[in-house]
């Protein structure tokens, strides 16, 4: 491992919200920890896991931007995310085996984001 690499703590991509209380609260009602927050940015956490989410508005989020959550329970991920769709209004795909080796759940959050939820087989 080269000596960068080993310099590496975490990563954190920074999510766009066009409604930023909505997408906080989405985040929120997800199972997502709020921790740091101000007008314009807001720190989403699960354990170690985190992200940014931010006070902008992109409109090509719904066509470039894509999460992904690797997860080791995906049937409990699906009873969290299933009741988001109507709630929210966002769209949500069931569990589905994937060519790649995953089993996936596709969500689109409140601004176009699109996650994938995952359970590789190992």
């Amino acid at each position: 491992m080269s000596l960068l690499a080993k310099s590496v703590e975490t990563i954190r991509a920074f999510v766009p919200a066009q409604d930023f209380a909505l997408s906080k609260r989405f985040y929120a009602d997800l199972g997502f920890e709020l921790g740091f927050e101000n007008d314009q940015l807001a720190v989403f956490s699960l354990g170690e896991t985190s992200f940014y989410l931010q006070n902008h508005t992109w409109d090509g989020a719904s066509e470039n931007f894509v999460m992904l959550l690797r997860v080791n329970d995906l049937e409990l991920w699906w009873t969290k995310v299933e009741p988001l769709a109507a709630q929210y209004g966002v769209r949500v795909r069931p569990p589905k085996d994937e060519p790649w080796g995953a089993r996936e759940i596709h969500l689109l959050d409140p601004t176009g984001v699109l996650w994938h939820i995952a359970r590789f087989h190992t």
